[in-house]
């Protein structure tokens, strides 16, 4: 039954922030694990096979698969600020239809995108660095797995409607099934049917109908649904639909476009080292899970105080998630460290796979912080009406602060240079992501609100970029 009134609805505007924080974070983080393991499980299984090109296919893959995700995760934003703004402001008659007008959006641009992306796969592999049989595997596998995008983008929007609506739980349950679908199909396909990659893959595209599904299904039966498509609607939101999504694409954009560069240059290494780069990635999300979840989890607290005007209580969550991240990458970190050989036997790893994977479970997995800061101040920028100050630190992480780093760090130290070059520029953009929210929150609380009703739209001021104040 769909809940009554606001003070039901937008459930982030009282009670303890680091409580919310915590819950929602690790809430979103058990879905985001599920489907974060079965990736881990897939690159052990490939492991099994025994061909070390399988696992750099996969790593070649997996940077093309990044920018895809990254623009179901931008679409997904827009969906969770736009509804969380809605609710904490009172604005329950607009729910109904922005999530209905967010669906359209997101439908339309998912097939857009996976279009164009699966019709110049091989350019953007050899963009990356994979040739002969490693680009023809991935080639194979991302053939399988592109046409699905659709599905992702309104699963994952999906789920943050129900995180809009603080309803982290259900969210939860979809990328849970989603993951436990991809866990028992995987062995089945890969060994039992001898489908190899063709089967991971398979078995990837069912996992993300299940999730689609399963988050729809909530937000139907417990919110309200969604409205008939209304075409006048549908024009009225685009602007504010396309003003978030579109600088949260381009932000997100920025890491694979990062991880592609990192990639190519750990490619004049060998295989081995791009098998390694390829387990740290897969290892990564797994170990870091409760942090790729804050920015999501956090986000719906600021927009629903932002909303409501409470911007104390918007300060204070930002601080509190800062806290939360580190006391989170100082544990982990530690657990890394202590499981580093069992790791490496895992995954057989050897040489400089084995290099790789002992330095970030070393001295470089507590980087992790800096990342984590990075992702809390992009939720603030984009629940208080600055989305295109998360694109600007986003792509100069990613850019200044990756590609004159890894090439300075590949020419000192070879490999691992590589690995470490990327994990230093997260220490610069963390500290002006910082500088910039704090600016941000003061001049939204002395305006008294996030911005403007339509900051969202086809007038996107680009003098925001430079600091100019109105």
């Amino acid at each position: 039954m769909a809940q009554d009134g606001q003070s039901e609805r937008a459930v982030f505007l009282d009670g303890s922030l680091m409580r919310h924080v915590s819950t929602m974070s690790f809430t979103a983080s058990i879905g985001l694990l599920a489907i974060f393991l079965v990736d881990f499980v897939d690159m052990i299984f490939i492991s099994m096979l025994g061909n070390d090109a399988l696992a750099a296919a996969i790593g070649y893959a997996g940077a093309i698969l990044f920018s895809t995700t990254s623009v179901s995760i931008g679409v997904s934003i827009a969906a969770g600020v736009l509804i969380a703004r809605s609710l904490g402001a009172g604005d329950l008659e607009h729910v109904r239809q922005r999530a209905t007008n967010i669906m359209v959006f997101g439908v339309v641009v998912g097939i857009l995108v996976a279009g164009l992306v699966w019709l110049n796969l091989r350019p953007l592999l050899a963009l990356v660095g994979a040739t002969g049989e490693t680009a023809d595997l991935a080639l194979r596998y991302l053939r399988i797995i592109i046409p699905s995008m659709p599905l992702l983008m309104v699963g994952m929007a999906g789920g943050a409607i129900l995180r809009a609506h603080g309803d982290a739980r259900r969210a939860m349950y979809a990328t849970v099934a989603g993951g436990a679908v991809n866990a028992v199909l995987d062995p089945i396909l890969i060994f039992g049917l001898g489908l190899g990659l063709d089967g991971a893959a398979i078995a990837s595209v069912l996992a993300r109908v299940t999730i689609l599904f399963v988050s729809l299904y909530p937000v139907v039966r417990h919110y309200g649904g969604f409205a008939r498509f209304d075409g006048a609607a549908l024009r009225a939101d685009i602007a504010p639909i396309a003003g978030l999504a579109v600088p949260a694409i381009l932000t997100n954009l920025a890491t694979p476009v990062g991880t592609a560069y990192v990639t190519r240059a750990m490619a004049a290494f060998g295989e081995d080292a791009v098998a390694g780069m390829a387990i740290v990635g897969r290892l990564t999300p797994v170990a870091f899970c409760v942090i790729f979840a804050l920015s999501g989890a956090i986000g719906p607290i600021v927009g629903q105080n932002a909303g409501a005007g409470q911007f104390d209580r918007v300060r204070f969550a930002y601080r509190e998630g800062i806290l939360f991240t580190g006391l989170y990458t100082l544990a982990v970190s530690a657990a890394l460290f202590a499981l580093r050989e069992p790791l490496a036997a895992l995954f057989q790893a050897e040489g400089e796979t084995r290099v790789l994977l002992f330095l970030f479970c070393g001295p470089l997995s507590l980087a992790w912080f800096f990342n984590g800061v990075i992702f809390v101040g992009n939720a603030g920028f984009n629940n208080l009406g600055h989305p295109f100050y998360s694109t600007l630190v986003n792509w100069g992480r990613n850019t200044l602060g990756t590609v004159p780093l890894v090439w300075l760090g590949a020419q000192w130290f070879g490999a691992p240079g590589v690995l470490i070059g990327l994990m230093a520029g997260g220490v610069i953009f963390a500290a002006l992501s910082a500088l910039m929210v704090r600016r941000v929150i003061a001049e939204s609380a002395a305006g008294g609100t996030a911005g403007p009703k339509h900051r969202f739209s086809a007038r996107i001021r680009w003098l925001q970029l430079f600091g100019h104040r109105r």
